[in-house]
């Protein structure tokens, strides 16, 4: 059995450039640490990694969602008492675009999330923070009830024309996806609320309606779309890297889901 490979920044950015990812590119980076490798740096060596390819031009952005700040009633794994719903919603610590560390959306989009010259968007449930030229740009807006919409970083990513980078993970954490859920001719829509910091450091319950998501045909729809050929594949590190164009993705989703959801 050989050994695997030890992994650099410039080795990473060599096989990004493979890929396809080139200088001046906007890129939404959905990533997972441990299907990449043993990497001199580990997370860190990444995102320099990726900087390195897009150049000082190119803008990376990731998601820092925190869908544990949603009401406790929707609460399944494992469910909580009702008795209970009132001082959750009471005591949750307000998502704070600073301080709030993303949870679940890997180690490389937390490592963004805290670089230096970072900005992240206001939204305290699926968030999303960027680096570079256009990184104000994307995050700039992101209303309570149009969060996976055109007035959000998703929306914005599409206009500026940005590439999907899948790092070692599939289509169901591709958040663009859910921008073509947006652009359903009736969405299925629902109540979402958490809690927001507030000026003063006190946190308040906040509630707001929205288009509801479902990402249980994520991979189906990915799939479908790579059969087009639209999908630059190739190996970065250990992991499978996939790259694409958010336009193409989102507009091929949007056909798909209107002809074969229900």
């Amino acid at each position: 059995m050989s050994q695997p490979s030890l992994l650099t920044v410039r080795s990473l950015a060599a096989d990004l450039r493979r890929l396809g990812v080139d200088s001046g590119d906007v890129v939404m980076l959905h990533s997972s640490m441990r299907s990449i490798g043993s990497v001199i740096g580990g997370s860190e060596a990444v995102v320099y990694a990726i900087l390195e390819a897009i150049g000082p031009d190119g803008t990376l952005a990731v998601p820092t969602h925190t869908p544990q700040n949603c009401d406790p009633a929707g609460w399944a794994h494992p469910p909580a008492p009702a008795d209970w719903w009132p001082v959750i919603r009471s005591e949750m610590p307000g998502f704070d675009a600073v301080r709030t560390p993303s949870r679940w959306m890997g180690v490389i989009a937390e490592t963004v999330r805290t670089w230096p010259s970072a900005v992240r968007s206001g939204h305290p449930q699926v968030s999303c923070a960027a680096l570079g030229p256009y990184a104000a740009d994307i995050v700039r807006r992101h209303p309570l009830e149009d969060a996976h919409g055109e007035g959000s970083p998703l929306g914005v990513l599409y206009r500026l024309d940005a590439k999907v980078l899948l790092l070692g993970c599939g289509y169901s954490s591709c958040t663009s996806l859910h921008l073509a859920e947006t652009r359903q001719a009736a969405p299925p829509r629902m109540t979402s609320g958490a809690s927001v910091r507030q000026a003063d450091g006190s946190a308040a319950w906040v509630t707001w309606d929205e288009v509801a998501v479902d990402e249980d045909d994520f991979d189906t729809v990915g799939a479908a779309f790579e059969a087009t050929g639209a999908v630059r594949v190739g190996q970065v590190g250990q992991a499978t890297g996939r790259l694409m164009a958010q336009r193409a993705l989102v507009d091929f989703a949007t056909a798909w889901m209107a002809d074969n959801r229900k």
